[in-house]
């Protein structure tokens, strides 16, 4: 279940409410759920990324899937999402972790299309129709966990949907959506998941399935003020408990020193190299697109630390 207009509410300005992911189950058990609010996280990445509509859709409806997937995971152990379709948006990666913390970035972000015949951004005509989505999990094992499966829409829901019941072997019913306003700025973004456990009759799939079906979209809900929580009960009712929730953030990894370690890792001739050549280096992340400077001094005290030290 995908949805995005790109209108203006036309309602005053509210107070901003905070990006939110709300996890629990239903139906005795028989349902596990995820929702997120993630108008916060998107509205960051469009502006560090500069992203035009088309774009910010489609890498915020990956962004708030990789939210909510970051939550089915422990402790430390964090996830990778590729999204690598045919489309001129080229490659969406987006990295989420199991504390609500989430960056991503896409190769070309100035990507708008005109849109589709149901008047909607036209997300699929951005990622493609043809590709692959890669879900790279860092379980703290020896080796990632690594699962694929074909793009089938790329409208993205869709295709995450069909990840869970294709790679994880769980039936599951997933809905993003990103409203976009005329601006460019991100009025609304969330999403669900839906999972079900094993024990699940086929009376209990229908009744799902005719929720699902009538469900208003997540933006229209979110624009009414509706919480994580409120939009899970439109698609399993009031048999709902949450068991947790938690912040979602717009976080990076890289710092100043994370980009030293990374020079000094060069080498000394690769460093002196670049020291008489270009005299500086500019580094920028591609994840939150900041960069780093380093002037000829500071280089040339990062070449001293690569020098190989003598043996005591």
């Amino acid at each position: 279940m995908n949805e995005m207009d790109r209108e203006p509410t036309g309602q005053p300005e509210t107070i901003a409410k905070k990006d939110v992911l709300v996890r629990g189950t239903a139906w005795g058990g028989k349902i596990r759920v995820f929702a997120v609010r993630a108008t916060a996280l998107v509205d960051e990445m469009r502006r560090r990324h500069d992203t035009y509509p088309t774009a910010t859709a489609a890498l915020g409806r990956t962004a708030t899937a990789g939210a909510m997937m970051g939550a089915m995971l422990k402790g430390e152990e964090k996830l990778t999402i590729q999204v690598k379709g045919d489309g001129p948006i080229g490659q969406i990666v987006v990295d989420a972790n199991a504390k609500g913390e989430v960056r991503g970035y896409a190769d070309h972000p100035q990507v708008h299309l005109a849109g589709n015949p149901q008047g909607k951004l036209d997300v699929a005509g951005a990622v493609g129709r043809s590709g692959h989505i890669h879900i790279i999990k860092d379980l703290g094992l020896k080796e990632p966990y690594r699962g694929s499966v074909p793009i089938i829409s790329g409208e993205l829901a869709e295709d995450f949907t069909y990840y869970f019941s294709s790679s994880e072997q769980t039936p599951s019913a997933v809905g993003l959506g990103v409203l976009v306003d005329t601006d460019g700025s991100v009025l609304q973004a969330g999403g669900f998941i839906v999972q079900l456990m094993p024990g699940m009759s086929d009376a209990d799939i229908t009744r799902l399935e005719q929720a699902l079906a009538v469900m208003p979209p997540v933006t229209a809900l979110l624009d009414q003020g509706e919480t994580p929580e409120g939009i899970l009960g439109f698609a399993v009712g009031d048999d709902l408990t949450i068991h947790d929730e938690m912040p979602v953030v717009f976080k990076c990894k890289c710092t100043r020193e994370r980009v030293e370690q990374t020079l000094i890792s060069m080498g000394e001739s690769e460093l002196k190299q670049l020291i008489e050549e270009e005299g500086t280096a500019q580094v920028e992340c591609h994840f939150c697109n900041e960069t780093y400077i380093f002037d000829r001094p500071h280089l040339e005290s990062l070449l001293d630390q690569a020098k190989p030290k003598p043996i005591q």
